[in-house]
């Protein structure tokens, strides 16, 4: 069986990496809280509520000062030290505007190359953490293999290792491994227990990814024993949307990832608006429904989208972290698509030259403002963000395009 996988991913192509992201991406959004499901003790912890609430709205630093608190006060609980680890690989993946759908819409993600700058410390404490969860989650299943606390936990850990993997590292193939190995430990402890509805986050994703595989590609995956289902995936998703007491928020951003890949982008505003109604403060959630505005091909509706969160964002405590950044290269992908080219020229520049701005984030923007302005017939202005884009990482796709670019002004085909 090992050797079954090991050649299924020497093979794998860009849409395969893509299906290793979108399962990874089971780890990337928030916490919620339902009842009457099973679902770890901690989780009703006043102090892991208060930390969550931190959560909720990017205040990262404050949750991690908390949870690391929850986790000293429980000593050996794979649960408590998986917390702290979510916290520490969201921090980071926010300050290198990583959390933004509109990253991984598309397969250029997966295609380009996209050097991340990486924190060497970040990166060894996140990894020390999940090294951490798999300790403490062996010493209680080898005195109770049945223990659905400490599967989930580690199962969970490996979803987020998997996840910094994918997106920092942009080491796919490691990262569907430990994907797997996630996946496993969740599909135990719906076996074991039903009613452990947080573990559907991570298998329906599975389930809807494979699933949605060509028939080759399933062909494929079948010999290595791995299988799945797009309806059944989906389902577990709503279900763990509509009651997990950890995951619903998670659920709900992976349903509306899969349906704007999709091009059911009203479906997608409808789940995103109910996360806005839960945490209206949450940068990420206001930007989600710009975005699928601008994707839905609303033109003057989505730009207005982005000024209301830009205007929201200018007002004093509104959003407790907000990443502007995003919201401008938004601007400028509407404003190019109803052809007002200076505008969005202006705006793209505006989110390469915003403090904190992401590595990628800056070419991209930067390349797109170079394009703008090649197609307002401003070459001067061009050639300049192109030659900013070079300098911010001529060895990248981002870069290559830029000098490309140089040699002949961008016009739309």
């Amino acid at each position: 069986m090992r050797i079954q996988i090991g050649l299924v991913s020497q093979m794998l192509t860009s849409r395969v990496r893509w299906i290793a992201a979108l399962i990874v991406f089971a780890g990337l959004a928030l916490h919620a809280r339902a009842e009457d499901v099973h679902a770890h003790p901690l989780h009703d912890d006043p102090m892991v509520r208060e930390a969550y609430q931190d959560f909720y709205v990017l205040e990262y630093p404050a949750a991690i000062a908390l949870l690391e608190k929850v986790q000293a006060a429980h000593p050996g609980d794979p649960g408590a030290t998986s917390f702290v680890l979510e916290a520490e690989v969201f921090a980071e993946l926010y300050r290198q505007d990583l959390l933004d759908t509109t990253f991984y819409a598309n397969d250029g993600f997966l295609t380009g190359k996209h050097p991340t700058p990486e924190n060497t410390a970040v990166r060894d404490r996140i990894f020390a953490l999940e090294d951490q969860v798999e300790r403490e989650a062996s010493v209680r299943l080898n005195s109770n293999s049945h223990d659905v606390d400490a599967l989930y936990a580690r199962g969970w850990a490996r979803s987020l290792r998997s996840a910094y993997m994918a997106m920092v590292e942009r080491s796919f193939n490691a990262a569907f491994h430990m994907a797997l190995q996630a996946h496993s430990d969740e599909a135990k402890v719906l076996q074991l227990d039903p009613e452990y509805i947080d573990a559907k986050l991570v298998v329906g994703t599975y389930q809807y990814v494979i699933g949605a595989l060509p028939w080759g590609f399933k062909l494929l995956f079948g010999f290595a024993g791995i299988t799945g289902s797009k309806s059944r995936g989906m389902e577990m998703l709503h279900d763990a949307f509509a009651r997990a007491p950890m995951t619903s928020i998670e659920a709900g951003t992976v349903i509306a990832l899969f349906q704007r890949r999709e091009s059911k982008y009203q479906e997608a505003i409808a789940v995103v608006r109910t996360l806005k109604e839960k945490y209206p403060r949450d940068f990420l959630f206001c930007l989600e429904e710009a975005n699928l505005r601008k994707d839905a091909g609303e033109g003057m509706a989505a730009v207005t989208a982005y000024q209301s969160l830009l205007d929201q964002a200018a007002k004093p405590g509104y959003f407790p972290s907000a990443h502007l950044e995003l919201a401008y290269f938004g601007l400028g992908e509407a404003l190019r698509g109803q052809r007002h080219y200076a505008e969005a020229a202006q705006a793209y520049e505006r989110a390469a030259s915003t403090q904190g701005a992401g590595a990628e984030l800056k070419r991209r923007s930067l390349v797109a403002a170079g394009k703008a302005r090649d197609l307002n017939n401003e070459r001067d202005l061009a050639v300049q963000d192109y030659k900013q884009a070079i300098a911010n990482g001529s060895d990248t796709t981002q870069g290559e395009i830029a000098r490309r670019l140089l040699k002949t002004p961008y016009r739309e085909q």
